[in-house]
C-alpha cells in the first residue's frame, strides 16, 4: 500500500516544528524506506511571499488589505492537494497559526470550509508544543543560530499563541496529536498515524 501521509504542523516559536516538518518528510514509517534520496511536498503559511522583504507578510500575518489574496491562497494550496491526494504532504504551519495571529489584529477567520475539504484527504494536525518553563532555555539555544533575534526578546507572546493554538485545536475537525518537543519524537508522530489510520489514503 503506498504511503500518502498529510500532516500539519503547527505551534509557535522555539517548539521545533521545522526541525520536525524535515525529519517527517524523510522517515521511512511515513514516506517509505528509499534506496535513494529525493524531495517530498514541504510548504509553509510562514512564507513571507506577500512583500517584498525579509520577514515580510505572509499567509499568516497578512495585511487587511491583502484578505482576498490570502484565502485565494489558501483555496489554491487545498485544491492543490485535492488534485494530487496519493502523495504525501508536511506543511509547516497553516490556518490555525493565521487565526491565532489575525485574532491579535482583531480579525475573526472561519477555516471550517477548509477543514471539510482536507479531512476527506486524511490531514492530520500535529501541535507542536512545549512547557511553559521551558521557553527560556530554547529561546538561548535559538538565539546561537538566529538572523533575527529581536523577535525573541519577549516569550510571552510565545506562551500566549501557545495558548491561543491549543484552544483552535480542540475546535478542529482535523484528527490531533500535541507533540510535546521536549519528550516526543518523530516516531511519536508515526505511532499516531498509523493508530488513525492516517498514512494511507
Amino acid at each position: 500500500m503506498k504511503l500518502t501521509p498529510k500532516v500539519i504542523l503547527e505551534g509557535t516559536r522555539l517548539t521545533g516544528k521545522t526541525d520536525l516538518a524535515y525529519a517527517l518528510n524523510e522517515h521511512p514509517r511515513l514516506v517509505g524506506h528509499r534506496k535513494y534520496r529525493y524531495h517530498s511536498p514541504l510548504i509553509s503559511a510562514e512564507w513571507s511571499a506577500f512583500s517584498n522583504e525579509p520577514w515580510g507578510r505572509g499567509l499568516i500575518n497578512f495585511a487587511e488589505d491583502e484578505t482576498e489574496l490570502a484565502l485565494e491562497t489558501y483555496e489554491t494550496w487545498v485544491r492543490l492537494f485535492e488534485l494530487q491526494r496519493y502523495y504525501s504532504w508536511i506543511v509547516d504551519r497553516f490556518h490555525l497559526s493565521t487565526q491565532a495571529y489575525q485574532a491579535t489584529q482583531g480579525r475573526e477567520f472561519d477555516f471550517a470550509w477548509l477543514e471539510e475539504r482536507l479531512k476527506p484527504l486524511n490531514f492530520a494536525i500535529v501541535l507542536c508544543t512545549r512547557p511553559d518553563d521551558t521557553f527560556e532555555e530554547a529561546r538561548a539555544e535559538r538565539l546561537k543560530i538566529s538572523a533575527n533575534p529581536k523577535q525573541y526578546v519577549s516569550l510571552e507572546p510565545f506562551v500566549e499563541e501557545q495558548r491561543q493554538l491549543r484552544e483552535l485545536a480542540k475546535k478542529s475537525i482535523l484528527p490531533v496529536f500535541e507533540f510535546d518537543v521536549t519528550r516526543h519524537g518523530p516516531d511519536d508522530v508515526a505511532d499516531f498515524l498509523e493508530d488513525n489510520d492516517l498514512l494511507t489514503l
